[in-house]
């Protein structure tokens, strides 16, 4: 018997009696956080499993399959040309609409594929952070000066956090460098245009089913007429979707064409359009893992499962923590968690190091859904939080969150993990202060 493994085991059982014996279910505040994590995972798990994750896990299986390690090696690798690695990577989030934990598989991807750290950390930091919806968003409600500084800020971030990363473990670096310049390149299967138009088909459907609401009082313009018709753009490019799957991954077509027919018929029966595309992505699992033609179909879905299997559990325990300790904010839900949000507010208001500080603390721990950081920051900001520490929070809070930190941590490891947060909480703040005072 293993002593050490044994009074680890103890100690685990005694901590949770002791959190089960001493629980305060009769407080108030307590029942409330309960109710907000309820509501935080229910909402999580119907807005955002089906309609964000699950492709975003494709997307990351497409990466890891279709696209050849020398591929990611050549734009993002150790050895690929800085300003061209990075300006890729900075600038990705605007034909992204995720948020900070849809990015994962994305960036775990490329990661295992042999990018460098500088380039994928920079990816990591700018999918989220400037996604053009956001941003829009963030000018029509929050004022021009407020769009323009998140903009200017998140592509500065992403390409000083890559760097200062890639300093700060330069001897990894070199090593991957000179062990990527022993690779020799193998003839790719198909041309790179097809696995692009693939890869970019579900980028697109991605986007698209995932289109933000507009505010309440805007009925028209591009944006709301995109809102209103997302369902039948959609469509249109699952379209394209059925003609990559047939022509370029060579799957038979009229277990496609089948699978497509019953995925619109689910559609027209379904109120819901998650049955639908659970109903699709069901079936072109199956096709794929069916498919003895192609052994890369079999296993672009074997790894879309490793994806999940990896970042799920992770995402869920993060949640669930985030929803206990600050709460539920999200659409006209406003429960609040262990934190009141009337601590937060006090605590940010003016232009101060530690408001500023804070604000970046609050967002980089809180989960924030694509777009929701907005109106939640509208309601702070009506609230006196100052415009420093709101643009400090707008900068932390999106590309951060504790269910990403867990995921990132067991991609990166725990001493890179802190590294990057870190390095993100303070040029939040600096960048906070420097806003506030112009």
């Amino acid at each position: 018997m293993e002593l050490k493994k044994e009074i680890k085991i103890l100690f685990w059982i005694a901590l949770f009696f002791v959190l089960a014996f001493f629980m305060p279910i009769e407080s108030a505040r307590f029942q409330e956080a309960v109710s907000a994590t309820l509501d935080l995972v229910k909402w999580y798990a119907q807005e955002h499993v089906i309609l964000c994750l699950l492709p975003a896990f494709f997307i990351a299986g497409v990466i890891a399959v279709f696209i050849s390690q020398n591929s990611v090696i050549k734009y993002f690798g150790a050895n690929a040309k800085k300003w061209l690695a990075y300006t890729i990577a900075s600038v990705s989030g605007t034909i992204l609409a995720v948020c900070s934990c849809t990015i994962l598989p994305l960036f775990s991807s490329i990661h295992k594929r042999g990018a460098g750290l500088g380039p994928a950390v920079a990816f990591l930091y700018s999918g989220p952070a400037i996604n053009i919806l956001a941003i829009i968003l963030t000018a029509r409600i929050l004022g021009f000066e407020m769009g323009v500084a998140r903009v200017v800020g998140a592509v500065v971030f992403s390409v000083v956090i890559g760097v200062t990363m890639s300093l700060i473990y330069r001897k990894e670096e070199n090593e991957k460098r000179e062990s990527q310049m022993n690779i020799q390149a193998l003839p790719e299967k198909r041309p790179m245009w097809q696995t692009m138009f693939h890869f970019f088909t579900l980028v697109v459907i991605l986007v698209f089913a995932n289109w933000g609401k507009p505010d309440s009082e805007t009925t028209s313009g591009a944006w709301f007429w995109i809102w209103t018709n997302k369902w039948y753009i959609t469509s249109a490019f699952g379209i394209l979707l059925i003609y990559s799957l047939i022509k370029i991954l060579k799957l038979k077509w009229y277990f496609v064409i089948g699978a497509a027919v019953v995925t619109a018929i689910s559609g027209f029966l379904s109120p819901s359009p998650l049955v639908p595309m659970l109903v699709g992505i069901s079936l072109l699992s199956i096709i794929t893992l069916t498919d003895k033609n192609d052994g890369e179909n079999k296993e672009w879905t074997l790894s879309t499962w490793d994806f999940t299997k990896q970042i799920m559990p992770l995402l869920a325990l993060g949640v669930i923590i985030a929803g206990f300790l600050l709460g539920s904010t999200h659409d006209d839900t406003q429960l609040a968690g262990l934190i009141p949000n009337e601590w937060v507010a006090n605590l940010v208001g003016g232009n101060s190091i530690f408001s500023n500080f804070f604000a970046s603390i609050v967002g980089a721990f809180m989960y924030f859904a694509t777009l929701t950081e907005v109106p939640i920051l509208q309601g702070l900001m009506a609230a006196g939080m100052g415009k420093g520490p709101a643009l400090a929070l707008l900068l932390a809070g999106p590309s951060l969150s504790l269910p990403n930190m867990l995921v990132i941590r067991g991609v990166m490891g725990t001493q890179k993990t802190i590294v990057y947060i870190l390095l993100v909480v303070i040029m939040a703040t600096i960048s906070g202060l420097i806003f506030g005072t112009i």
